[in-house]
């Protein structure tokens, strides 16, 4: 396993940051990777196909306090929220990276490109 800052591998990641170098460790086996700033090897996840519709409603779930609030910003009903979730969770479990969490949803948007830590 090895440790590099985040500002290494996204450096807009650390601007403004007052508490100084975030670090993260990258750790997966048998995925593709690319190279890295400074010649490191950084490994990529496998991402799982969503829909356009998926991608908007997780982000706007992810934006709002509940499936409720989500539902009305998208003019559909909560447990159609609830089903785009489901379905975008298996879609991660099913590439070896589950998504139990909304926090970990969250991350997986990040790291997929889905949104930027700038938009929130």
């Amino acid at each position: 396993m090895m440790t590099v800052t985040a500002a290494e591998i996204a450096p807009e990641y650390d601007a403004g940051s007052r508490r100084g170098p975030r670090t993260a460790a990258l750790c997966v086996v048998g995925a593709p990777s690319a190279t890295g700033p400074g010649g490191l090897r950084i490994p990529k996840a496998p991402r799982p196909v969503l829909s356009e519709r998926e991608i908007e409603v997780l982000l706007a779930w992810l934006a709002a306090d509940s499936k409720e609030e989500a539902a009305d910003s998208l003019f559909i009903s909560a447990s159609t929220v609830s089903t785009h979730i489901s379905r975008i969770r298996v879609k991660y479990a099913s590439v070896g990276r589950p998504a139990p969490t909304k926090a970990h949803l969250l991350a997986r948007a990040l790291q997929d490109g889905y949104t930027t830590l700038a938009q929130w």
